[in-house]
């Protein structure tokens, strides 16, 4: 009986499982994780779990018996390494589990602070339910709390954390990785307005404290008193197990367009994964849940004999202090962006353009322009302005360009 065997009980290694099953995948199916419990989903982590209106049952990705019903195998422990001759994985404890195709869903670890202090008691990182949990706990006597980092998880953390918080930002705006100036500076606004203080262009010298974080020191020599610090400065990719069995390695495990490494019996997916990106027109690393949930759809294609180049359009969200954001695309290169809507009233998108062509769409509140930009990316690989009311936009209140 053929076997595949998933390495990671994430978003991405359990879709490939049931994927598998979807498409008619008679074999067994192994999924190792190495989290007790059952596969649980990552973002409410730091939304409605942190802020304890949604519970373990809201994160799990299916009840108990689906596994059973399914006949996929769960198998706990932590993968010590991975024997390509005899095609098989070794675990911690000893045991050898052989495959006939391997998965590889290791997923990616929080990036830790680079400065003295980092391993004081109080300062954390949020990626696991544990993570979530004793963060959760600890938010309740915190008086002094610092995040460390304007991305999706120290804007989320900060949009839940039930109090002010000051964020610091080495870039000079928030979201600088993930959005444009227009939509960074519409949640500074708003994460101001709910009582947090922002600094941006500002870094972390070091963390002080006699066992326990009491202060952080900015690289322009003044501190703040802290005695909760939540790190969120990015993540760097699971890519131990693949370097020692001597795949290619580059940001990532290397992958071909059908999500295959340098060794045909292995395949990467999700935030480990290094592949060729249509829409950036390079090899790319995305961390999301719609690329875990489309590429493990892909290998399982794939795996099944139903082959074709992994192409799906990248899309996020975030959710902070009553506004959703949603992106369609990538922004990477963009010109030029066109606003439209209502910015003062926070309902609006803005359309980011390469070379004339549409790359990327932001919307605020406005789930109708993201529904119709991800329509009108699979319609039209090359959409341009001039075409986008045929495909759904409303732009009659769209305001002059503010770059470009």
């Amino acid at each position: 009986m053929e076997t595949v065997l998933v390495v990671g009980a994430g978003q991405s290694g359990f879709g490939v499982a049931t994927s598998l099953r979807d498409k008619g995948f008679d074999g067994r199916v192994v999924l190792i994780g190495d989290e007790p419990g059952l596969p649980y989903q990552r973002p409410p982590l730091s939304k409605g779990y942190l802020a304890g209106t949604a519970g373990d049952a809201q994160l799990r990705l299916r009840p108990e018996d689906f596994f059973a019903e399914k006949d996929i195998e769960l198998i706990p422990g932590r993968v010590a390494s991975v024997d390509r001759d005899d095609s098989q994985v070794v675990l911690e404890d000893g045991s050898a589990h052989e495959y006939d195709h391997l998965v590889l869903a290791t997923g990616a670890d929080n990036r830790v602070l680079p400065v003295a202090g980092s391993t004081l008691d109080g300062v954390f990182t949020l990626r696991t339910k544990d993570d979530a949990d004793v963060l959760r706990a600890a938010l309740q006597s915190a008086e002094n709390v610092v995040v460390v980092g304007g991305g999706f998880i120290g804007l989320e953390f900060a949009a839940h954390a039930g109090r002010p918080v000051t964020i610091v930002e080495a870039q000079d705006r928030l979201l600088a990785r993930v959005a444009t100036p227009e939509v960074s500076a519409y949640f500074a606004a708003l994460h101001e307005g709910a009582g947090h203080t922002i600094l941006l262009g500002t870094g972390v010298a070091a963390l002080h404290g006699d066992g326990r974080v009491a202060e952080v020191e900015l690289s322009d020599g003044s501190r703040l008193l802290a005695d909760l610090v939540l790190v969120g400065v990015g993540v760097v990719p699971r890519t131990r197990l693949a370097e020692e069995a001597g795949l290619a390695v580059a940001n990532g495990v290397v992958v071909d367009e059908h999500l295959r490494t340098s060794d045909p019996k292995i395949s990467a997916v999700g935030d480990c994964a290094n592949f060729p990106c249509v829409q950036a027109g390079t090899a790319t690393r995305l961390e999301s849940v719609q690329n875990a949930v489309d590429q493990a759809r892909a290998v399982a294609a794939v795996i099944v004999g139903e082959p074709a180049p992994y192409e799906s359009l990248p899309w996020f969200w975030t959710d902070q202090l009553g506004a959703k954001l949603q992106i369609a695309g990538l922004l990477t290169g963009a010109d030029k962006t066109v606003v439209t809507g209502d910015r003062e009233g926070g309902k609006f998108s803005v359309l980011s353009f390469r070379d004339g062509v549409l790359v990327g769409v932001e919307s605020v509140n406005r789930p109708p322009d993201h529904i119709a930009a991800r329509r009108l990316f699979a319609a039209d690989p090359e959409p341009r302005f001039e075409t986008l009311e045929a495909h759904g936009f409303d732009l009659k209140a769209t305001l002059p360009s503010t770059r470009g």
